[in-house]
């Protein structure tokens, strides 16, 4: 099986999206360079920087399955069925939109409703050998909580939100320690980091 990698671009103090879900300035970094990929959403090309490219096509070449929870999924409408990294989403909820299923029957979209390392284990049966991908927020912290976690990737944006959602949210155990950055790029507004999550 692939890693499970917890990822969000983060300002400087922690927040991931404002209260109401808005993300203001923190993926500015996805069209502030001359390197152009488009996406599987219809008319959504990113625009990075060579050193954010690069880092983009390593994150897209290993890529295999993505796990949310309920919150982005009603969010983002489901992406339209199908994710802009265009890979299976397995979705974290307490009830299956079934509405939604039925307007998209084609969807690489898939609700679980028995919890977090249920959703993780079906996106790692999704991905294969491929690397599942936790969005941040609760989900993340329910993982990182229940050691499901194997590294932590931060898009760090030099911004400062005040308030907002946070990346993990209010831990249920004391400290949660992550070694040395594996890797780190800096682009231009942003700096990727990757953490491992030390056990």
């Amino acid at each position: 099986m692939g890693k499970v990698i917890a990822t969000a671009s983060m300002s400087l103090d922690g927040y991931i999206a404002k209260h109401d879900d808005t993300i203001g300035r923190l993926f500015d970094w996805l069209q502030n360079g001359d390197v152009e990929f488009s996406t599987a959403t219809p008319g959504m090309t990113v625009h990075l920087t060579p050193p954010s490219a690069a880092y983009w096509r390593r994150r897209a070449a290993t890529l295999g399955a993505i796990v949310c929870g309920r919150t982005l999924f009603d969010f983002t409408d489901g992406w339209g069925g199908r994710h802009t990294k265009d890979v299976p989403v397995v979705v974290v909820t307490h009830s299956v939109p079934t509405d939604w299923v039925a307007a998209h029957p084609d969807a690489q979209v898939s609700f679980v409703t028995s919890g977090v390392e249920a959703a993780v284990a079906r996106a790692q049966e999704l991905a294969g050998d491929r690397v599942v991908e936790v969005t941040a927020g609760t989900i993340a912290r329910q993982c990182l909580e229940l050691g499901l976690l194997d590294e932590v990737a931060v898009d760090l944006v030099p911004v400062v939100m005040g308030q907002g959602r946070p990346f993990f949210g209010e831990l249920s155990l004391d400290d949660a320690l992550l070694g040395d950055p594996t890797l780190s790029i800096q682009g231009d507004r942003v700096t990727h980091l990757v953490f491992p999550v030390l056990r």
